[in-house]
């Protein structure tokens, strides 16, 4: 510990060494360096720093006070005392009320040595004081930046008084000014309307329960913007009076907030993204998949030379098309035909049969759905329309659509727009629909079964695909582009085609159309064992060819017509409406199809079965 440094003014250096020597017994570590002249005074108080200053009141160049005055401007925390045979008691008054901190007479030179320890004790003290003021103010000023940084105000509560104690930056978070004495009702006053009763709650009963506070709330500012903060706080109770008193801290979390939202709405965006792109992959799948009537449309007769002529014409345009033809025509290859001349051809092409979708989840099939808007609806799903938007949405067997999925459909053909199953967001639809069907809808509309009003608004731009029967002309070619991809596709070289194949298969009048030509031989590509194609006569239908007998196709016939048609089939066949023997295969219509004819038609199947 460094000695303890002591300037003495005296003038008279015998006084000096009395003091000194007065000093030295008390174990005092000290350097006393003594100035008996205003000059020397101000050079030591400039050269070094003191610890403690003994001065005569009576000097030859200047007196005492105007030394009190030059050390309290230079070293205000130095102990001052006054050592003087003269100082009287008036001015040892005033010298003490300006600051000096005792006097000793030089007569009672016994009061010097306690007179000291208490000066260097009391400016010890007050060193100590203020280096704790000083950490103090330090560590309020890091805590005020710390909470401003943060956005952290803290405050103190007592339950019972309902006295409220807030810093700085709970004033700023809360905007009020810093002279409002806070209370519950400010709070509630800035609390958010909708909020205003959870807080109250929140605070009713920790009053009463006496847990500890950890709750997110609102407050609306004066400018009407909303601010998000987080309270939280831990209760003790005082020892003065046992009353329960909260500590506790605000934080304005509204950036965070805001950061959610934009996170959330950024991650529900990708998940629509995944979604689409995740619809868009298996509809993309189901269509590479899928095997279609054609890879290309073959074929130079005259007929399918006028339907690609209309097509040529039609494909531009951003019109509605509806496409009729017998089943097995082909009607999707036209659609996709179109599709691939038109401005949409870059995007998506997405088709749904009608026919073969449930009634109850035929509007969720095309318009989507949200997650819980049925039983099984454990996610959002988007619909045909959505993952076709931009693109092209290929309805088929339109004639099959139950009467609430067609009002449906007209709003999105009139408005252009629609909601997805138990949703309430509209959503435009920039979608070019192409519908086809195998039925009479004129006989349809007469029936009630198909609205007239949906009609034209499909029939904008009719395209009639006509049946194979009557451009046989293409048959031949037909015959060979299918023999070469099945060959190629099982392995097998075939080279020609025997010549009562041929004739058979000209002259047959095909019901199923080119899909029942394909299937054919596909199958007599299979169990073709050599180079020369060859196709066995029990596998066409030649009953369901020949006019009014059994197997008559359903195409453009009356319901009373259709009804007979397939109560006759269904007689033939023991009920059975699939496979090689059902009624589907003798009417040349698809078995979803007919199923939903069936059901259309009220007719009870299971009155065929043979038993």
């Amino acid at each position: 510990m460094r000695p303890l440094k002591i300037l003495s003014l005296e003038d008279d250096p015998r006084d000096a060494e009395l003091i000194q020597a007065l000093l030295e017994p008390e174990d005092f570590d000290f350097v006393l360096t003594r100035a008996s002249t205003r000059a020397g005074f101000v050079d030591a108080l400039d050269r070094a720093e003191f610890d403690l200053i003994l001065a005569d009141y009576t000097l030859p160049s200047f007196d005492g006070l105007s030394a009190l005055k030059m050390a309290l401007e230079r070293c205000p925390d130095v102990p001052f005392i006054f050592v003087s045979g003269t100082l009287g008691e008036e001015v040892a008054i005033e010298a003490l009320k300006i600051g000096a901190t005792d006097y000793v007479l030089k007569t009672r030179l016994s009061r010097l040595v306690p007179s000291v320890h208490r000066a260097l004790r009391e400016a010890r003290d007050r060193l100590n004081q203020k280096r704790t003021e000083e950490a103090l103010r330090r560590s309020e000023a890091f805590l005020n930046a710390a909470q401003k940084l943060s956005r952290t105000g803290s405050f103190g509560w007592s339950v019972s008084t309902g006295d409220l104690y807030w810093s700085d930056e709970t004033f700023r978070i809360v905007e009020y000014e810093p002279g409002v004495v806070p209370s519950i009702d400010l709070v509630l006053e800035r609390t958010h309307p909708e909020d205003r009763d959870l807080v109250q709650q929140t605070l009713g009963r920790v009053a009463a329960e006496q847990h500890n506070l950890d709750f997110e709330h609102r407050l609306r500012m004066p400018d009407g913007s909303v601010k998000h903060v987080r309270v939280v706080a831990y209760g003790s109770v005082s020892q003065e009076n046992g009353a329960m008193q909260y500590i506790g801290a605000i934080t304005d979390i509204t950036e965070r907030k805001r950061a959610e939202d934009d996170l959330r709405r950024a991650l529900e965006e990708i998940q629509s993204l995944k979604d689409r792109l995740y619809e868009e992959n298996v509809a993309l799948r189901e269509e590479i998949d899928k095997t279609s009537m054609f890879e290309e449309i073959v074929g130079e007769s005259q007929a399918l030379r006028a339907v690609l002529a209309r097509v040529a014409k039609v494909a531009p345009t951003d019109s509605t098309v509806l496409i009729n033809g017998e089943t097995g025509t082909g009607k999707e290859l036209i659609a996709r035909a179109i599709h691939k001349r038109s401005q949409r051809a870059s995007r998506a092409f997405v088709s749904i049969n009608c026919a073969a979708t449930p009634e109850t989840l035929i509007a969720a099939e095309l318009f989507g759905h949200e997650k819980g808007a049925f039983t099984g609806a454990m996610q959002r799903r988007l619909g045909k329309f959505e993952l076709a938007q931009g693109g092209t949405l290929f309805l088929d067997e339109i004639g099959e659509l139950p009467m609430e999925a067609q009002i449906a459909l007209l709003r999105v053909l009139q408005e252009r727009e629609f909601e997805r199953v138990g949703g309430s967001h509209t959503i435009r639809a920039d979608v070019r629909v192409i519908a086809a069907t195998n039925r009479d809808l004129h006989s349809a509309i007469a029936a009630g079964a198909f609205r007239k009003d949906l009609y034209y608004r499909l029939d904008v731009l009719p395209i009639e695909i006509p049946p194979l029967r009557e451009h046989q002309a293409d048959i031949p070619t037909l015959i060979e582009y299918f023999i070469q991809r099945y060959a190629r596709k099982a392995g097998k070289k075939i080279t020609t085609i025997e010549k009562r194949t041929m004739d058979l298969l000209q002259t047959y009048e095909w019901p199923g159309n080119v899909r029942e030509l394909q299937n054919v031989i596909e199958r007599s590509v299979i169990f073709c064992d050599a180079e020369v194609f060859a196709v066995d006569p029990s596998w066409l239908s030649f009953e369901s060819s020949s006019g009014g007998q059994d197997g008559e196709t359903t195409t453009r016939k009356s319901p009373a017509e259709e009804k007979a048609a397939i109560e006759a089939a269904l007689g033939a066949s023991g009920g059975r409406v699939s496979g090689p023997s059902g009624a589907a295969t003798k009417l040349g219509i698809p078995a979803s199809t007919l199923e939903s004819k069936i059901r259309a038609l009220g007719i009870n199947k299971f009155l065929y079965k043979k038993i």
